[in-house]
């Protein structure tokens, strides 16, 4: 299957909240934040069923690996919790507001080969 375009919003989930008092150097919280959610449909275009695994890239030359969900987002739309495969993708200009753009912005995502 051919790589897609999606835009790519990233946030914080209560879920990721509540586990940071357990530390983020645990395979709970990597699991949080290396996750993708997509609208199903999205998923089967795209040729990938939920738990498998994909390559996403980003304008500013960055690469991550994402876990796939379905969830409740809108079609071409994916969100993923913030955590290091997230700041992977990001650029580095801040606009004076101290963190890069994290919404909103334009990745190309293919699944990955078993």
């Amino acid at each position: 299957m051919a790589a897609m375009r999606f835009i790519m919003n990233a946030g914080r989930t209560s879920k990721q909240g509540q586990q940071i008092n357990v530390g983020k150097d645990n395979p709970e919280y990597d699991a949080i934040v290396s996750t993708l959610t997509f609208h199903p449909d999205d998923l089967k275009t795209l040729g990938v069923t939920a738990g498998m695994t994909v390559r996403v890239r980003s304008e500013y030359g960055g690469v991550a690996d994402f876990r796939c969900q379905e969830g409740k987002v809108p079609r071409g739309m994916i969100f993923v919790p913030y955590g290091p495969p997230t700041c992977r993708l990001m650029g580095t200009t801040t606009d004076g507001t101290g963190m890069p753009t994290s919404k909103n912005w334009e990745v190309e995502v293919e699944p990955v080969d078993a």
